[in-house]
């Protein structure tokens, strides 16, 4: 009967020392691998403009600026958001006038790159970051680079996709803008009405992919939807006019480049009729530190090969982040 229960004894505390063992491993695990977290919508006053921005991952962590294209909106960037927020902070705001953010009319706001960047500037100031990384594409690219201009040192490094620095990076699809630079007539600006249609937003998305059924058509006609309010088509047009500003300060961004070497990562849609791959090639005269990616979609490069663009992007930023 004695050995019944010291027998019986013994098994208990085997089995609570395990279930102790279990328990701590499994707090251990838990401590040590970070979680996603969920994508917060918020907003700031910037200016007398809410500017609204997507913010995801804890804020302790290495920040990371993710500025859009045309004609999209933070939007763009919910791959990344998601899938970066257990190791890194990340803020992606709407411009004004595009996204969630205020709508003034043309009257109340000048639309140009040089306000909008001015604007987008005192936004991530708001957020008090001694360091930070870029992310830019399209009109991220004019945008970012005036804000890297301005504070090089709080550059940490930059996510290049399909973002323009160089003449030689300008497509053919860029014609009929050229003829709005040479005159911003009536006539001009309506030859680029077709831009605004549905039809000219999906083939934004879809031309150069391999596989067009891997586009959200919610990019598009999230997209067209903005668009179609009043005004919407008269602002963009004038920032299309604007572009040619942008072109002028080329020269000064691979200045900045040369002189201070931000590191950069390019993952570049190399079948981009407005930025093709000669584009993202001009960037290796100016810079040491690349690591050139080339991938074979279109414009919007994270629609269809995002996972790909985003493991690339994570391991970067963990080789930076730990330099």
């Amino acid at each position: 009967m004695k050995k019944t229960i010291l027998l019986l004894l013994l098994i208990i505390f085997i089995s609570c020392n395990q279930q102790q063992e279990t328990t701590i491993v499994s707090q251990k695990v838990t401590t040590e691998t970070p979680s996603k977290t969920p994508t917060l919508f918020k907003s700031k006053v910037i200016n007398g403009l809410k500017i609204a921005y997507r913010e995801a991952g804890n804020p302790k962590n290495p920040t990371l600026i993710l500025l859009h294209g045309f004609p999209s909106s933070s939007h763009q960037y919910r791959k990344v958001l998601t899938e970066l927020s257990d190791q890194y902070h990340m803020i992606a705001p709407d411009y004004p006038g595009f996204g969630e953010s205020d709508f003034p009319s043309k009257e109340d706001f000048n639309y140009t790159f040089d306000n909008i960047a001015s604007v987008i500037d005192q936004f991530v100031q708001s957020f008090h970051l001694d360091k930070y990384s870029l992310m830019i594409q399209d009109y991220g690219a004019p945008i970012g680079f005036r804000i890297a201009t301005a504070h090089p040192e709080k550059i940490t490094s930059i996510i290049n996709q399909n973002g323009n620095a160089y003449e030689a990076g300008l497509g053919k699809s860029w014609g009929e803008i050229d003829q709005l630079w040479a005159n911003n007539s009536k006539e001009n600006r309506d030859a680029l009405m077709h831009v605004f249609s549905k039809e000219g937003l999906q083939w934004q998305y879809s031309h150069g992919t391999r596989n067009p059924e891997k586009v959200n058509p919610d990019t598009w006609n999230l997209d067209y939807l903005r668009l179609s309010r009043k005004g919407a088509h008269e602002i963009n047009l004038d920032l299309f006019y604007d572009y040619q500003n942008n072109v002028k300060l080329y020269p000064k961004w691979q200045a900045y480049m040369r002189k201070h070497q931000p590191p950069m990562l390019i993952v570049w849609g190399k079948n981009d009729l407005f930025f093709p791959e000669p584009g993202a090639e001009a960037y290796k005269k100016d810079l040491k530190n690349i690591d050139y990616n080339i991938y074979d979609t279109g414009h919007f490069a994270l629609e269809e090969d995002g996972e790909a663009i985003i493991a690339k992007m994570r391991d970067y930023l963990n080789t930076i982040t730990q330099q």
